[in-house]
């Protein structure tokens, strides 16, 4: 699941285009919400979770993936 930007939190400060080392965000300009272009592309980094100052950005991950396999 792509990064899900809250834009009543965001500030537009670019920080997330700028450190997603996946570049989902590609295309967005600085001063604009960023916008998640390449969803498919995200690697779940954390990376723009971590340097957003407003904790804009979150993670909707599937319980799925949270659980880990386990053999019976």
């Amino acid at each position: 699941m792509p990064p899900i930007i809250d834009t009543k939190k965001c500030s537009k400060c670019g920080s997330c285009v700028e450190i997603c080392p996946a570049d989902v965000f590609y295309g967005s300009q600085q001063g604009e919400y960023p916008v998640v272009r390449y969803p498919d592309e995200c690697w779940h980094a954390d990376a723009c979770v971590l340097s957003c100052p407003k904790d804009a950005i979150s993670f909707r991950i599937p319980l799925t993936a949270l659980v880990p396999f386990t053999k019976l």
